[in-house]
């Protein structure tokens, strides 16, 4: 059965050609060393990439899950603070298999000094050399970090959102779910970007991005199958890895949960904020029509973009009890 795509946005579609390049090679073992290195060559360490902006960074280790190596983490807060702020506990994306907290720079920091806020930037170990749960396990372990040094870090306990795009937003969802069924961390907000939460593959918008777009159906099967191995598909799959496994979406933290027209991930993040609405719960969803996946960082020009990224920062003003601008 032939699944016709959605079209990409006609403002778009030139800079996908940029960003693709046609003998990009696919996502294998073999290749993920040469994809992480250059992906770490793009985004140079956070103290570099805020310049002279009025915040202060500080790299730190700390501790990772019981028995498994540290964390770093990056912390970045605005100059001058007197007193704590709310936090963005924030995770990195990469299909699971690639990419660094540097990537996200650029963005916690245009919050940072939008909101007033503290962000803390978390790494965590990649698969396949470290499939499920270390991803998730590594995560949670930072979060909880971070609300036990609240004090230390200037973050007010109570107004923490869990954030990331596209593999960083489906463990920011895994987080959630474990906070909740640990009685961990009780977070204010879950910010899901594009979020990677379904390992099965079979929606309609996963099989209408097969070879095209900025993150294929290829590449996400890569990912997953990296993450869980022969796991991937069966019922042995657990829901703080692929979070659309999860039972009982009930008593989460609100959701935002955004996601282009035009990408693998469309279905899967529509379907995971009606069954939190089918809780009772509290979601808000955007689907930006013609959008690919990770439009925000590729195309930040854009006017969806600004949109987007004005929808985004109301949200947590929202969450957060910080009230307009």
């Amino acid at each position: 059965m032939t699944h016709t795509p959605v079209p990409f946005d006609p403002e778009i579609e030139a800079a996908l050609a940029q960003i693709v390049q046609p003998d990009a090679p696919p996502f294998t073992p073999e290749s993920i060393p040469a994809m992480r290195a250059g992906m770490a060559a793009m985004f140079p360490p956070a103290a570099e990439q805020v310049g002279d902006a009025p915040v202060d960074v500080v790299e730190r280790t700390i501790p990772g899950p019981e028995g498994a190596p540290d964390l770093e983490i990056t912390i970045i807060s605005p100059r001058g603070l007197t007193g704590p702020v709310p936090g963005l506990y924030n995770i990195h994306g990469g299909g699971m298999m690639v990419g660094h907290r540097n990537m996200d720079v650029g963005r916690l920091l245009a919050l940072v000094l939008e909101l007033n806020v503290v962000a803390v930037n978390v790494e965590y170990r990649l698969a396949p050399e470290h499939p499920d749960p270390a991803p998730v396990e590594d995560c949670y372990a930072g979060l909880v970090w971070t609300a036990a040094n609240a004090a230390e870090l200037n973050i007010d306990p109570t107004r923490i959102v869990v954030m990331g795009g596209s593999a960083g937003g489906g463990l920011s969802a895994g987080v959630a779910l474990l906070a909740r069924d640990r009685q961990g961390p009780a977070l204010a907000g879950q910010l899901l970007l594009c979020p990677m939460i379904d390992d099965t593959n079979t929606t309609i918008a996963s099989k209408q991005y097969s070879g095209i777009g900025t993150w294929t159906r290829e590449s996400n099967i890569a990912g997953w199958n990296s993450l869980l191995g022969d796991k991937v598909g069966t019922d042995e799959v657990s829901p703080y890895a692929a979070p659309t496994r999860a039972k009982d979406l009930s008593n989460l933290p609100p959701a935002l949960i955004e996601v282009g027209s035009a990408e693998p991930f469309r279905d899967e993040d529509t379907e995971y904020a009606t069954r939190i609405w089918a809780t009772g719960g509290n979601a808000e969803l955007h689907v930006w029509s013609g959008a690919f996946h990770g439009f925000d960082m590729y195309v930040p020009d854009w006017n969806v973009t600004k949109i987007a990224l004005e929808v985004r920062t109301n949200w947590l003003r929202r969450v957060l009890g910080l009230g307009a601008a």
